[in-house]
């Protein structure tokens, strides 16, 4: 089968050769100019051969056009340290600009994206879009956003109206620039952040309108970020892939097939087991992830971004794991 086949295959519920795998990462060195984005991006296909691509950009990327300041500090993850938040006080949500976004750091992720379309033609690409809630903390920080919902509610969703227009509009200009669909990222959807009425109120009908921008998307992939997540609180999303840190947080693969119909992506603790297992013990791990999920509807894939400094022997273990089992 070919990638899309098999990518699609899985989604579909259909017998497949084996089961897709695909991990991505942060390339930190690269990703400040769309042409060594790019690049870095081609190369890790090239060399892994992964059967979906996620084009991934600078960590809170979509933050910089609103005057988010940050820079790069060597970490495994490959993130960006942020050293300043435009969101200062509550009056500063209804004046976010509504962004141009064929222009300044949004552009620059759109030039990524047509020039890994143009160096890799037939691979299924997804671009990576995060939920405007995730947005709104980035911009404010993590415990002012906290504050900000539970005592100025209506300046927070003013702001919340902006950045999912302008978020909604990237993402339908994504598909535009050569990508296939989405990797959609919620990293509010969590417990231990707030309540399941909170991200009701805050969270869900902002990502569903991103989502809806989305739509002609031939793969919307939804990204719940951390533990405690909410799970069954979005797994009707309009999306055809889940994937969450399914090693570190329930459910396991084994529990969600009983909870969701759709495809799963997991399988791969990519701290512990990929970064620090044995040979033996990363296939091993993948191998029971397909028996978890069954003959189908499963993409092999770790929690999150992988770590930039994993060994290449590790990264062809996991490679060759899914083509060792039938």
């Amino acid at each position: 089968m070919t990638d899309r086949e098999r990518v699609f295959g899985a989604i579909r519920g259909q017998a497949v050769d084996r089961p897709p795998i695909a991990l991505w990462r942060h390339f930190p060195q690269h990703d400040q100019k769309a042409e060594t984005l790019a690049q870095a991006h081609a190369e890790f296909q090239r060399r892994w051969q992964w059967d979906l691509l996620k084009v991934t950009p600078a960590a809170s990327y979509y933050g910089d056009d609103w005057g988010l300041r940050a820079g790069y500090k060597p970490n495994p993850a490959g993130v960006r340290h942020v050293t300043e938040r435009p969101i200062k006080k509550p009056a500063d949500w209804p004046h976010l600009r509504r962004l141009d976004v064929t222009a300044g750091a949004y552009g620059r992720e759109l030039h990524a994206l047509r020039l890994v379309r143009e160096a890799l033609p037939n691979v299924l690409l997804l671009s990576t879009i995060f939920s405007p809630l995730t947005i709104a903390r980035t911009l404010a920080g993590e415990q002012a956003l906290i504050r900000y919902l539970r005592e100025n509610p209506e300046d927070l969703h003013a702001g919340l109206e902006i950045i999912s227009d302008v978020t909604g509009r990237f993402a339908g200009e994504t598909l535009a620039a050569g990508a296939d669909g989405v990797f959609f990222a919620t990293q509010c959807a969590t417990t231990a952040y707030m309540t399941v009425e909170e991200y009701e109120e805050f969270g869900r009908p902002y990502d569903l309108r991103v989502l809806d921008a989305a739509a002609s998307s031939d793969v919307r992939m939804l990204h719940i970020h951390g533990t405690q997540i909410m799970f069954d609180q979005l797994t009707d999303y309009p999306v055809d892939v889940v994937n969450w840190h399914d090693r570190k947080t329930p459910p396991a693969l084994r529990e969600a097939r009983e909870r969701y119909s759709g495809c799963l992506a997991g399988g791969i603790n990519e701290w512990e087991t990929l970064a620090k297992g044995t040979s033996e013990e990363i296939a091993g791990e993948i191998h029971d992830a397909m028996a978890q999920a069954g003959a189908t509807r499963h993409i092999v894939a770790a929690g999150c971004v992988i770590p930039i400094d994993v060994s290449d022997d590790r990264v062809r273990t996991a490679r060759d794991a899914v083509e060792t089992v039938r």
